[in-house]
Parts: C-alpha cells; structure tokens; sequence
C-alpha cells in the first residue's frame, strides 16, 4: 500500500514539475508560431511585449496570453493605430503544442479580450484601414497559409471594459462602442448548436453632423440558435434595453453568397408613455421614477431582405402614441394632448428610397399647442424636407414640465406657422429658386442670456416672413443693458445657417437711439493703460457666421469716455472682419468720418482706419481723445477749432481700443481759430523764462498746418513755420507714447530782441541795415511732458551779433576813413584848391601830415599851436587805417 501511495505522489510531483516546467519548454514554439502567423498573413505592423504559457490556471487545457498587442496600419492609413489590446488569452488542448508549425493550425477553444481598443475607418475615397491580410497569390501558399497559424473552434469567448470606433468620411457617419462588456458560451452539438450571449455598452451614433444616439445604455441577452452547415443564426429568446426602453426581437441572420440575408421584427412589449421617455439619454431625462404618464407608445418594426453591395433590406417601422401627457413630481407644468405617429419605410430595398413620415408630432403645455409635420426622403444622398409648424411655445415653460438643464435662461412666445420645402443641395449652394417658403415665425418677450454676453437681450418683438425665395425680417425691437434697437432687413440663407455650417447672410437696417459699446463687451473691459503694448489673453471677435451688410443709424453712441452724436454709416461683416464705409458722427463740436477695416480672424485684433475731422474743439478732442493725446499731447494748451485727417493701423486691446505701441501712421492737422492758454504748462513757462521776448499767450496760430507720422511707439513731427510778431519759428522732433520728447525750435530772432547793450550798439552804429539783422536761436527741449528740460545757444547768439555788429561799426570806420584819406589824396595829387576857407585850413593841416608821411618833408611851422591838434588826429586815423598801433 505504501508502494502505491509512493508511486501515486511520486506521478503526482512528476505532474506538477511538468505542468510548472512545460511552458518553459514550448513557451519559444508558441512565439516562433505567432511571429510565423502574423508574418505570412497580417500587411500591418504588429508588435507585443511578450508571449506566455500556462498549463495550470485553464488545466487541462494550456493557456498562452499575449500582453499589449498592437496593430497598426500602412498607407494610405500609415501608423494609424487599427487595434490595441492589452490583454489576449487563448485556451487550447495540450495536444496543439506538440504539431509542429507546418502541419495543421493550432485549434483555439476560448478567447479571452481585456481593454482593446479597436479602430475602424473608410476614408473618403472607399478604402478601408482593416484590410490588412495579405493575398494568397498561389494554390502552394494557400495549403500552407491553411496549414500554419491558428484555427478556432470556440467553445466560449469574452471582451472586458473595451471600446469600438467606426468612421466613414465619405458619409461622416460615426459609430461608437464605449464601456463594452460582451461574453457568449456555446452548446455544440454537430452542425446545430447554441450560444448564450450576454452584452452591456453604450453607443453613440451620428451621421451628417446630425447625432441620433448619444451615449445611449444598451443591454442584449440573446440566445441564438447556430446552424452553421447553412450558416443561418436564429434569435430564440432575446430581451434588449435601449436605456430603459425594452424591447424584444426575433427572426434570424443568414450568411449568402452575396451578402447576408435578414428577417428581424421587433416591438416593446409594454405600451405605456413612459417607454418613449426611456429612449431619451438619461443625461436628459434625469429619473423616470417620479414621472407620471398617461397614454400608450408603441414601436414596432419589420426589416427583411437581403444585404448586398446593391441592396439594404426593406423596413417598416412604426413609432405611434396617442393622446398622451406626462409630468415628472417636482415641475409644475404637464405636457399633453401628444400624438406621434412616425414611419421609417424603404418598400423597395434601394437605399435611396428611405425615408421618414412624421405624420404628427403634437403637444401642448398650458393652453400653448404645437403642431407639427414632416416627410424626409433620399436621406443618404441630397436630402428632400417637406415639413409644416403651426402652433404657440412658451419657451420659459420648457424648464417648468421637463427637467432639462439649460446653462442660459430662456423665456418668450414663439409662434409659428410655416411650410417649407427644401433639398439639402440647394441650402448648401444657395439655390434659392428650389427652397420654397411660405409663412410667418414671430418671438415676443423673448430674453436670451449666455456668459459670452454682458446683458441678457430683451426681444420686445420679432417678427420673419417667408415667401418664396425671399425671408425678410419686418419687425426686431431689442434692448440689451443701456442699448436699443430697432432693425428690418432681408435673409438670403436662414435655413443653410440653421441646418448646415452656413453662414447667416443678409441686409439690414439697424436704428438706435442709444447705442454703448460696453452693452457688448466682457464684463469690466480692459484694465490695460492708455499706452498698453501687449495684446490681452483674450479679446472681442466678430462672429464668424456673420456675413452681412448692415446701414446703421444712431442718435447716440457712448464707446468708451466718448459721445458720438447722430452716427450713420454702411458695415459690411464678413470673415471675423468688419469693413466701415462712409461713417459720420458729431463730436467735440464738430464733425467726424470713419473708413477702414477692422479684422478679428487672427489671434490679435488689428485695424486700418482713414480718420477725417472737420471743426473739432482742439481742448476737448485732446483731453477726450486717447489717441489725439498720444500724438500731440502739448496741443492740450490751445483752445480753438481743428481739421485733421488721419491714417493708422494697429492691433487692438480686447476693449477694442489701439494698443498705441502697435500703430503706424500718418496725420495732417489744420488749426483753424486758436487761442493758447500756456499758464499752466511747465514746458511754456520754461521757454519763456529762457527767452524773455516771448509772449506764447499772444501767439497766432491760425491756419497753422503741420505733418506727422508715428512708428514703433514714436510720433515725427515733420519742420514746420509759425511766426510770432517779426520773428519767425521752424518747429520739428520727436516724441514716444511714454512722452519722451526730443524737439528743436529754431527762432529766427531780430537783433533789437537782444538786450539793451546790443541795442546800444545799433543806436551807436546808427545804420538803418542793422535793424535787419538776425540770428537764429536754438531751443532744445527734452525730459517728458511733466518733467521738461529747456535748453538754449541764446548767450552765444548774442557774442556772435555782438561780434558781426562790431565788425560792422570798424567796415563802417574804415569806409569812412577810406574817403577821406581819397580827398586828401586828391588834393595832393591834383593840386585842387579848397572851395572854402575852413577846408582850406583843414586840409593844409591834413596836407601837412601827408606830405610829412608820405615825402618825409618836415611841417613849415612846427611851432603853430591851432595845427598841432588836427595834425595829430589825422595822423592816429591814417595810422589806424594801416593797421599801426596807437602811441
């Protein structure tokens, strides 16, 4: 006995080291025969991190896992990721590990998927990312491609917390799969067998931008029959939940030649109102528990017939409640009287010839009723709406009779009543001749609010009329914050704006009494200084779904510290840009135009603007005006009328005002009647003090005209002439937004100006030319505007004419001496006779003294006491003539 208790534990141990040992053993077979499989069979890159084999956690079965499987695709879907699985299990008889790899394929038993993801597209052209096996190009490879590999015969399979994606370009339709939990357990018997299915998952479904299931909870337990000699699957016992909608299906599958072969019809087996709330996503139908219904809803439906490259199967679904209501416990409002009656048919199998009947969709809620019908054909393909609405909504009532969670408040009557008819091609390309219109739609009390906007908008009244191919707007009276307006105008596309990615285009006239800026914007605005350089985070955008003309006409309008009087003016938006054309308004006691273009499309706001002012109050506009003070910001002294015209561009600050660091431009200005006030400005009184024959309080700059141009922060004033009383001034410089300043005013300054010794000077001279004379005195100025700094060449303007004006005086001397020294000359020379006594006398002194200087003859009398004063005199002069020095 003991002997065979040895043997058995010896087997036993002799077991266990093989089921532990084995794997080791045929673990590089299992990977040689993977790598094999997916080299001779799979066009796609395939890569995974390891291969594992167990013969104990599935004994007596062997179990080979591979971890983090990933396929991903060649072109034209090039590193796509088709398929990515963490976790694969394969459960296998023992005995497949022993064929070697060109013998049959390894038999697969169960299957077992945790956390794959798998990734299916149809591009727009009709190729497929999941055609990845490669051809079998002859009969030689195929026996082995059979030969090699993997075979399954399954008994059971899993998928665990995984996820299915489907897009198809070519018709934008996109199904999805997330949160998938699916198993099926087999009962084979020969050629007729069973599977038990059980699936959990939520799906999302949308096709043409439209969504029709959005993250819907589906449950499936299906028992299905499998008769797999004529590949023929037949639901038995099938219970579905789509939410909490139930429904049960029979009828069967079959795999054709040509396709597949269907026979399906289906109904919920209740008919309570409260199984259509069911198919509402529970995101928005919140909790069914504590809704009372009354009525009955009924779906059913039919769909059989074959699935080829040609033909879908046909379909007869119903969808039917009458005279139902329902009211969740903690609303106050019961919607009623609601009849549906839907049919999805296709009668012929071309899928072209789908389509939807909504013969009715009715309800009421208070004593508002809605009435609505619609047919919609060719639903793959250019779409056909023929649809009718008739009826009152009180719009604020839709919160009070079902829980839907709006963010912004709604409130306002529509009232309705419409036909339509339209195809989706006609929207798209604006053919208006094929979208015919006839009727009416009108919102009154109509409050709409949203976090983008300042002020919730008050629409007091709104009335569209359609007719064919035309849609005007008759009546839009709003108020938002401070604001009003008054518009009518015509709609070229309002359906392409409502059902596709069109744009809303139109004309319209727009009134307003009193129109601000601020109605408009953010809440708070900019905080940014005057001189900001840097554009904000965020900033206003012109809606990209505008495209209109707009003629506009307000009495008053307040943008930022601004009025504007009586502006009017034609806008034209389109592209997030907005193209100003012949804009006038009264300001600062004048008048104001506008041209140019504001274009939000970019990441920063920029701006090109021709701005033209004609009588503006110089005082006002610049302490007033931004901008006007940041290029001019001394003209604040001056008091009087301006003209001016101004081309600049920039970027923009989110209040829609100029970042002044950004701009470029050009301006000319003509001052009209001006009077200057310099009293309280440093910058004068400085100029005074350092020149003390200016007045600035009686300068006349009347019809003063100057150019300037601003770059890169720096406004250049290009030399311009001004004159106070006789003097003559040239001003020109430069000065930054930060009000840095560098300017020369060079003053062409008369002599007498100068000072008391100059004039002494002049009146010595006593020379009608002299009073001519000038010199230019230059005046820096430097520092800022609160803090200036003066200087001037005044002191060495006055050496120089000091200098000029002696120079003067000894020309003068010696074109006088020159003269004399001529007649004395004269008379030596030519023997000329005195005509009086008294030149007679002079000149035989000057004689005397010449002809002692030039002859070297000594004076007759040397003793005569009355000539030698005069000899002596003429002789200092004639010596200076020469140059000599005085004894």
């Amino acid at each position: 006995m003991k002997k065979k208790l040895k043997i058995v534990g010896i087997s036993l141990l002799i077991l266990i080291a093989l089921l532990i040992a084995s794997p080791f053993i045929f673990q590089n077979q299992i990977k040689d025969m993977v790598r094999t499989y997916i080299n001779q069979n799979v066009n796609a890159t395939v890569t995974f991190d390891d291969v594992n084999l167990s013969f104990i956690s599935s004994f007596p079965q062997a179990n080979v896992t591979l971890d983090n499987l990933t396929i991903t695709t060649f072109e034209p879907f090039k590193n796509d990721t088709l398929a990515k699985i963490d976790f694969l299990s394969l459960d296998m008889s023992i005995k497949e590990l022993f064929k070697k790899m060109d013998e049959e394929p390894l038999i697969v038993n169960a299957i077992a998927i945790d956390n794959a993801l798998v990734n299916l597209k149809t591009n727009a052209v009709g190729a497929v990312n999941w055609d990845i096996a490669k051809p079998n190009n002859t009969n030689t490879s195929t026996t082995n491609a059979d030969s090699t590999g993997f075979a399954f015969d399954i008994e059971s399979y899993k998928i665990t917390n995984s996820a299915f994606n489907y897009l198809d370009e070519s018709t934008t339709t996109i199904f999805k799969i997330a949160n998938l939990n699916h198993s099926g357990k087999g009962i084979f018997s020969g050629n007729l067998s069973e599977l038990d299915t059980n699936t959990e998952a939520n799906v999302s479904f949308s096709m043409d931008s439209t969504e029709y299931l959005s993250n819907n909870s589906l449950k499936l337990d299906a028992l299905i029959d499998l008769d797999l000699a004529n590949s023929k699957y037949t639901f038995k016992e099938n219970k579905a939940l789509i939410n909490d909608l139930p429904l049960e299906f029979k009828g069967f599958v079959q795999l054709i030649e040509a396709g597949q072969n269907i026979d399906i019809s289906f109904e919920n087996p209740g008919s309570t109102f409260k199984d259509f709330l069911a198919v509402i996503p529970k995101s928005y139908a919140k909790n069914l528990d504590n809704v009372d219904t009354t009525g009955n809803f009924k779906i059913n439906g039919v769909i059989k017939g074959e699935v080829t490259e040609t033909k879908i199967p046909t379909l007869d679904i119903n969808i039917l409640s009458n005279n139902a209501s329902f009211k969740f416990d903690d609303l106050p409002k019961r919607v009623e009287n609601i009849s549906i009656n839907v049919e999805i048919k296709n009668e012929t199998g071309i899928t072209d010839d789908t389509y939807v009947k909504i013969n009715t969709l009715n309800f009421k809620i208070d004593e508002d009723e809605f009435k609505s019908s619609a047919t919609i054909k060719n639903l793959t393909k250019n779409m056909l709406v023929d649809a009718h609405l008739d009826g009152v909504l009180n719009l604020g009532n839709l919160t009070k009779a079902y829980p839907i969670e709006l963010t912004n408040k709604l409130e306002g009557i529509l009232k309705a009543d419409l036909n339509t008819n339209f195809d989706m091609n006609a929207i798209e390309t604006n053919a208006y001749t094929r979208i015919k219109n006839n009727g009416a739609i009108s919102v009154s009390d109509f409050v709409f609010s949203s976090a983008d906007i300042v002020n919730p908008i008050n629409i007091t009244k709104a009335a569209v009329n359609f007719n064919p191919g035309t849609i005007t707007l008759d009546q839009f009276i709003a108020t938002t914050g401070d604001t009003d307006l008054n518009a009518t105008g015509t709609i070229n596309n309002l359906l392409g704006f409502l059902l596709s990615d069109k744009k809303l285009q139109g004309d319209f006239n727009v009134k307003s009494s009193v129109f601000k800026i601020s109605d408009f914007m953010v809440e708070g605005g900019s905080d940014a200084p005057v001189n900001q350089s840097t554009e904000p985070a965020t900033a206003l955008k012109i809606p990209a779904f505008l495209d209109c003309s707009i003629t506009a006409d307000a009495k008053t309008v307040y943008y930022d510290n601004l009025i504007l009087k009586d502006v009017k003016g034609d806008l034209k938006i389109a592209d997030e840009k907005a193209q100003l054309k012949n804009v006038t308004s009264s300001i600062f006691n004048g008048n104001l135009t506008l041209e140019g273009l504001v274009d939000t499309k970019s990441t920063k706001p920029t701006f090109n603007m021709n701005v033209g002012a004609k009588n503006f109050d110089i005082a006002q506009s610049f302490n007033d005006l931004n901008l006007l003070k940041a290029l001019a910001p001394i003209t604040k002294i001056l008091e009087g009328k301006l003209n001016s015209t101004i081309n600049l561009s920039g970027s923009l600050g989110d209040d829609f005002t100029p970042l002044l660091n950004s701009i470029t431009g050009d301006a000319f200005a003509e001052l009209l009647t001006t009077k200057i006030e310099p009293k309280n400005e440093q910058l004068f009184s400085m100029l005074e003090s350092k020149l003390n024959f200016l007045d600035f309080s009686k300068l006349d700059l009347k019809d003063l005209q100057t150019k300037l141009s601003f770059d890169n922060g720096q406004v250049t004033v290009k030399p311009f002439d001004i004159k106070y009383k006789d003097i003559k001034m040239t001003v020109g410089g430069s000065h930054t937004f930060s009000n840095t300043m560098n300017y020369q005013i060079v003053f062409d300054v008369p002599a007498k100006y100068l000072g008391s010794d100059v004039n002494n000077l002049i009146n010595k001279i006593n020379d009608p030319a002299v009073n001519t004379l000038t010199i230019p005195v230059t005046a820096s100025i430097s520092g800022n505007t609160l803090k200036p700094q003066v200087t001037t060449d005044l002191t060495s303007g006055v050496k120089n004419l000091t200098t000029q004006l002696i120079e003067i005086e000894k020309q003068k001397l010696i074109n006088k001496g020159k003269d004399k020294l001529t007649d004395v000359v004269g008379g030596i020379l030519g023997g000329n006779t005195p005509k009086d006594s008294t030149s007679t006398q002079t000149n035989t002194v000057v004689n005397d003294v010449l002809g002692g200087i030039l002859n070297n003859n000594k004076p007759k009398d040397s003793t005569s006491t009355d000539s030698i004063k005069p000899k002596t005199q003429v002789k200092d002069v004639i010596k200076g003539l020469f140059g000599k020095k005085k004894e």
